[in-house]
């Protein structure tokens, strides 16, 4: 059950609610035994939802959750959004990372609730009317108690949107797309750094499966000093957002020192969309015995939770991926469940964590499959695989007075050439030659 805050201090949250009685049929109701001007009166029912007004502004209201009728799991308070940035629908969470300028208390933050965040977000996309863009913003301001986990869904950036019927709508639209939402998900991190619109944290909801909850923007951080002068409050960070982890927009040493203290561990953009929606004890297991992310391990299809790490023949991996790098990865991605890379992630490495050690044998059978594009001939026996193939021998062709250059790459690549008036074919010139690549 979502519970909706109307401010008549604000003309774009009229509007907004406006748009949300005539979107669907809601129920009339009076509570008498509550003044009008604190969500008493008239309110509206809808299955799912609960819309009451106030007269104060959002950012002055406290704990208006318990006006509620409906026992909240998510509060959404309709709102404007004030600044130069043109037609904007954004979300964000509200409190304060240290004084309190603009409603709540010092240090304090509300509760999160990253999940319907992330939803959020996702209908303004559906819904932002032409020539709106949408936003994520960094936690400011008020009200730091609210009485259950809550968002800000706003329209704007100044008076032509705040009056604007269609942006009304799109806001409206998407806050009832919150009805029988979670919260929150099983995946969840902090952000600290960045800009008070926050693009990157904004990607990471966007195109990973985590969802963020506080952002303290690099404004915030800097306005607050030294962090441990604010240990609580970041502590209070991860719990208000349900949330373990922590990400970073820029460097924050001091603050890292913070964290590492707090045992909170710091992830970074490539870690959440590496792990996915993967099972993050089966990620905690992988990164303890085969390496972790920032060193290169990424995942492969393969789920088990139990698996072994086995050593693929380098020499093997290189030769395949000197063919068809692609193909190589794909087939390694197919049989692991993960693998080191190298080369900045571009190639293979040669330390696999697989099913069962079964699973070794077939995984160098389906590699040494890729080297039939280059070779005459490829076995896997019980202990290496054999290619065999016919090389171009320089040491031949120089027999035959083949001089270097453009004669030699033409034998290479199996075309004759003629020295002298003679004629010279490739085959001439070519040896048989047997790799052996042991695992």
């Amino acid at each position: 059950m979502i519970a909706i805050v109307e401010s008549r201090a604000d003309r774009a949250s009229v509007h907004i609610c406006e748009q949300l009685r005539s979107l669907t049929d809601w129920i009339e109701r009076e509570d008498p035994d509550r003044p009008a001007a604190d969500g008493g009166g008239t309110y509206y029912c809808l299955e799912g939802a609960e819309l009451r007004s106030f007269d104060d502004l959002h950012l002055d209201l406290e704990r208006p959750a318990e006006a509620f009728d409906c026992d909240p799991e998510l509060l959404v308070f309709a709102s404007r959004h004030s600044g130069d940035t043109g037609a904007l629908l954004t979300g964000h969470f509200t409190g304060n990372f240290g004084s309190a300028e603009f409603g709540g208390e010092d240090d304090a933050l509300a509760e999160a609730c990253p999940n319907a965040l992330a939803e959020l977000l996702a209908a303004f996309e559906a819904y932002a009317p032409e020539g709106y863009d949408v936003g994520m913003e960094c936690t400011h301001h008020g009200p730091s108690d609210v009485g259950c986990p809550s968002l800000f869904a706003e329209l704007g950036s100044d008076d032509e949107q705040w009056d604007d019927p269609d942006g009304a709508a799109a806001v409206a639209r998407a806050i009832l797309e919150l009805r029988g939402v979670d919260a929150h998900r099983d995946r969840q991190v902090v952000g600290f750094g960045g800009n008070h619109y926050a693009p990157r944290f904004q990607r990471v909801v966007e195109d990973t499966e985590w969802a963020v909850g506080h952002i303290a923007a690099d404004w915030v951080l800097e306005s607050m000093g030294h962090p441990e002068t604010h240990r609580e409050v970041i502590e209070r960070a991860f719990e208000a957002s349900g949330a373990d982890l922590v990400v970073l927009d820029g460097e924050w040493p001091v603050l890292e020192d913070l964290l590492d203290d707090l045992d909170r561990r710091i992830v970074g953009e490539t870690w959440l969309r590496a792990v996915g929606d993967r099972p993050l004890e089966l990620v905690d297991a992988v990164e303890s015995e085969l390496g972790r992310v920032e060193e290169g391990v990424r995942f492969g299809d393969r789920r088990e939770e139990s698996f072994v790490v086995r050593e693929l023949p380098a020499d093997l991996l290189e030769t395949a991926q000197g063919i068809d790098p692609d193909r190589v990865r794909k087939l390694v991605e197919r049989h692991a469940v993960a693998f080191e890379t190298e080369n900045a992630g571009s190639r293979v490495g040669s330390r696999v964590a697989l099913p069962d050690s079964g699973m070794k044998r077939e995984l160098i059978e389906a590699v040494a499959d890729v080297l039939e594009a280059k070779f005459e001939r490829v076995a896997v026996e019980d202990d290496a695989v054999v290619a065999e193939e016919l090389a171009f021998d320089p040491e031949l062709a120089r027999t035959l007075g083949v001089p270097e250059g453009p004669a030699f790459g033409a034998l290479s690549s199996g075309e004759a050439v003629t020295v002298d008036g003679e004629r010279i074919d490739p085959e001439v010139v070519h040896r048989e030659r047997t790799h052996r690549f042991e695992y």
